[in-house]
């Protein structure tokens, strides 16, 4: 009796990284949508700037986030109201020449609970896609 074995490791696992890839893809763009939903808008700059990347190499996720200077602090609020913040109040000058007081800003999350509040979702598509291949 004459047995062959042919081993296929090298492309189940190719196809596994390929699907897991495009299932972090689709996450990431339904992320992104979420997050543009959420996003509070004054001139749209913001939610214009919201976008999603794929890492493939080692590490295998998908980001979503916004380059805008100011997105960390619409996320995560400013003064009294981000943990660890200033406690004393500030005046500024805005462009119109007009003097305000602050205390900071209050927190508006949108990329935090486009991510965390879909989990489940995130899940199903992942799962799809490795059962499709």
């Amino acid at each position: 009796m004459h047995v062959e074995i042919t081993d296929h490791t090298d492309e189940v696992l190719s196809a596994m990284r390929a699907a897991a890839l495009r299932g972090l893809e689709k996450c990431g763009l339904v992320a992104e949508g979420y997050a543009k939903k959420l996003c509070p808008v004054d001139t749209g700059n913001l939610r214009n700037s919201i976008t999603h990347t794929v890492t493939d190499v080692n590490e295998q996720a998908a980001y979503v986030g916004s380059n805008a200077e100011y997105a960390a602090y619409v996320e995560l609020g400013t003064g009294v109201f981000y943990p660890g913040g200033r406690q004393t109040p500030w005046v500024y000058t805005d462009a119109k020449g007009n003097t305000h007081m602050t205390h900071g800003q209050r927190a508006e999350p949108y990329i935090k609970p486009a991510v965390a509040d879909h989990t489940p979702q995130y899940q199903k598509i992942i799962k799809s896609e490795l059962e499709d291949k």
